[in-house]
């Protein structure tokens, strides 16, 4: 009896929640079980994480590429479907959008036995335009018909796809992303003077790639109006991104330069989140934010926008703050009151790590979707797991 060979597919290992996840996943994986493949861009920020895990064979692609280009996209569809073929690949996972879709089809393509995709947020949203959303939306549904499962790591995600008929109610299985508690319960006492902030000033903080759907421009101007009724407050911005020219220029209009702090990106998040008071994310759309989930692991009070599932951890007045999209004023409300009351920020960071219950444990995880991928195999007759 053979190990099970085990594709996933990711469009690009960036420095973001669903590419950490994954490579949790494969790092925890059992080996003796599953011997694991991993299809993915050429160039990205953890890939060389991806490159030091044990037993992992990695094919990094010539043409996949996260913007859409219909000649490369072709070409790394069949690239996919080589790769399969040439492994005898017997399961294929795929994570986010576009390798969801290139994954999928070239497993079908190559007839694999079981095809899984997790839907870290869909490839649709509100600010697209009505032709390309429903474009989308119908490719979802297309590549939903020969997909076994589709693992939702959100109940907002799975009633999203099921309300734009993509799949029926059995199709999808909730695994909740995993967070490494232990990891997320330091303080550390010299991350503040690596950053330039002195142990007593309080910091607001979010952690985002600067792309348009975390809409970081709004965390600036939010910090403008914060800084008008608190200004000692600073402000620690952590990421990159194509939009971080734009972030620079609204900091030098509001005179924020000796306020607000660009890190870049960093791979130490959890010293980072020992260094902020508040966490703030902006997003305009999201799935469920890793970032909120690692900060309030941290014991962080989080103020976000409503978006995706972040309801569902999120509970206001509880272990946090949700206010709608955009509203920049509301939330620089919220914002104030937890920034001038000390207790009030202590009791709502308890809160919010006390509210990670089981299903969010890097192991629960693990153990769930390893079962997922036995239950499918006997399903489809599969006897080729040691």
């Amino acid at each position: 009896m053979r190990k099970t060979n085990l594709l996933y597919v990711i469009t690009k290992l960036e420095l973001g929640g669903a590419q950490k996840q994954l490579l949790s996943l494969i790092r925890h994986l059992d080996k003796k079980r599953y011997a694991p493949l991993l299809f993915t861009a050429k160039e990205g920020l953890l890939l060389p994480e991806a490159l030091l895990i044990d037993g992992l064979k990695i094919n990094k692609s010539r043409f996949l590429e996260r913007p859409i280009n219909p000649l490369k996209d072709i070409l790394a569809l069949f690239e996919i479907y080589r790769f399969i073929k040439k492994n005898n690949v017997d399961i294929v996972h795929t994570h986010g959008s576009k390798a969801g879709i290139l994954g999928r089809w070239g497993a079908k393509l190559a007839k694999v036995g079981v095809i899984v995709h997790t839907v870290h947020g869909w490839s649709f949203n509100d600010y697209q335009s009505i032709l390309g959303r429903r474009f989308f939306i119908w490719l979802e549904r297309q590549s939903a018909q020969f997909t076994d499962k589709l693992i939702a790591v959100s109940h907002y995600d799975k009633q999203k796809g099921l309300a734009n008929h993509i799949g029926n109610e059995d199709k999808y299985s909730l695994i909740r992303y995993g967070i490494d508690y232990a990891e997320f319960g330091i303080r550390d006492q010299n991350i503040r003077k690596e950053l330039g902030i002195n142990p007593n000033d309080l910091v607001m903080g979010m952690i985002s790639c600067f792309k348009p759907q975390k809409s970081p421009q709004d965390f600036i101007k939010l910090a403008a109006l914060v800084n008008k009724i608190l200004p000692k407050i600073k402000f620690l911005l952590v990421g990159d991104g194509i939009l971080r020219s734009s972030i620079q220029g609204l900091i030098v209009k509001f005179n924020l330069q000796n306020s607000v702090i660009l890190t870049g990106w960093r791979r130490d998040m959890p010293r980072i989140l020992s260094a902020i008071d508040v966490f703030v994310l902006t997003s305009l759309w999201e799935g469920l934010p890793v970032a909120v989930l690692e900060a309030m692991a941290a014991s962080l009070p989080v103020v976000v926008t409503s978006t995706g599932g972040v309801s569902e951890i999120v509970k206001e007045d509880k272990n946090g703050f949700c206010v709608p999209i955009c509203d920049i004023q509301k939330m620089s409300e919220k914002l104030v009151s937890l920034l001038k009351d000390e207790n009030l920020r202590k009791q709502m960071g308890q809160n919010a790590r006390s509210s990670l219950d089981f299903n969010f444990k890097s192991e629960n995880m693990l153990r769930n979707t390893q079962d997922l991928y036995m239950t499918l195999i006997r399903n489809k007759g599969g006897a080729y797991v040691s």
